[in-house]
């Protein structure tokens, strides 16, 4: 019996993970990649021009970032399946890339057995996710988080500090959001100090998964 030919873009900022995977789908019968990028655009462009199955993609690139693009796919071909293949497993990414349109989520150091599953899977029109990632986006979807109900540490704010927070958790850098609210970079710090103190948060990454678990992005 014939295998269904999958026709997969890979898109990926270094060209030795691009050959890597393209080798790997080319092991085995069923796969084909029809195109490769390295930056946001060349995927958007290439995923017009060659009408992908799945986008293997990654989330940390140049420029326009993987979370971009899965909401670019996601908008304008709502039946092309994204599967994210990242090294970052904490669920702040996953919670993003899902809320963005990805349809699965699978880590770098999955092996090629399971990178093919996953590809099927996602082109089936089922999720996949790998172990790890599925075990923290259910807590994250249950709410297991430490401390006081999300809802009552964002009062604790002012609202100068939401839109702090919401522009922090969009990536933006604190020169960006001093243009942005017509502020100075250092009255933005002095905001994220403070912001960061209420919540009990230490890093962007932790900013913006309370900023998913709020509403204030991704929703």
């Amino acid at each position: 019996m014939t295998v269904p030919t999958i026709r997969v873009l890979v898109v990926d900022d270094h060209a030795v993970v691009r050959e890597g995977l393209r080798h790997v789908l080319g092991q085995a019968e069923g796969f084909l990649v029809v195109g490769e990028a390295a930056t946001g655009d060349e995927a958007l462009a290439l995923a017009a021009e060659q009408q992908p199955d799945v986008v293997l993609l990654d989330l940390s690139m140049p420029g326009m970032s993987g979370l971009e693009v899965a909401a670019a796919l996601h908008t304008r071909w709502p039946a092309m399946r994204v599967l994210v293949l990242s090294m970052h497993e904490q669920d702040e990414y996953v919670l993003a890339a899902v809320r963005g349109g990805a349809h699965g989520y699978i880590l770098k150091d999955a092996g090629p057995a399971e990178l093919r599953d996953a590809i099927r899977a996602v082109h089936g029109g089922a999720g996949y996710f790998s172990p790890t990632v599925a075990g923290r986006l259910s807590a994250a979807v249950r709410g297991e988080v430490r401390g006081d109900a999300p809802a009552e540490r964002l009062a604790r704010l002012t609202p100068r500090e939401r839109e702090v927070l919401t522009l922090v958790a969009d990536g933006l850098t604190n020169r960006e959001i001093a243009a942005r609210l017509g502020i100075s970079p250092r009255t933005v710090e002095s905001h994220r100090e403070s912001l960061m103190k209420k919540l009990s948060l230490r890093s962007v990454a932790e900013l913006t998964r309370f900023a998913l678990q709020v509403g204030l992005i991704g929703s």
